[in-house]
């Protein structure tokens, strides 16, 4: 059974990445925080063309949902892999969703230098959900 934080941790999780050219081109890198500002991620380059996003705070009840739903700590988890550019303007990468202990396609689109807008979809399409993250100054 998906719980709905699952559902909507796959989502926040998708939108911490957003389209140009290279990470390098956008203001992508940085700290964002989910909708409820329940979980902070940072946003770093992992490799040539990628974008890779760790966990560096989470509220304690994120980080009971992540140690009962996966068995893993949230804090220092990697929940974005290898987000790469698309022609469409889009990244694309795999979100890990510890809730659930699984790992999903997720994309997302910058809005602007402090928004991010996530689609993620945990089931061939079907249970989508879209999110708005928020980049966190300084």
């Amino acid at each position: 059974m998906i719980r709905r934080t699952a559902l909507a941790a796959f989502a926040a999780a998708a939108g911490l990445f957003a389209g140009s050219a290279s990470l390098a081109d956008t203001a992508i890198d940085g700290v964002w925080r989910n909708p409820k500002n329940s979980v902070h991620v940072k946003i770093a380059a992992c490799g040539a063309n990628a974008a890779c996003g760790n966990v560096i705070w989470a509220s304690e009840k994120a980080r009971r949902d992540s140690l009962e739903g996966s068995g893993k700590e949230l804090v220092g988890l990697q929940l974005f892999r290898d987000f790469v550019h698309q022609a469409s303007g889009n990244w694309k990468g795999k979100v890990f969703v510890p809730d659930i202990n699984a790992t999903f396609n997720g994309t997302a689109v910058q809005v602007d230098g402090s928004t991010l807008r996530a689609r993620g979809c945990l089931v061939g399409g079907l249970l989508c959900k879209t999110q708005v993250w928020r980049k966190i100054e300084g």
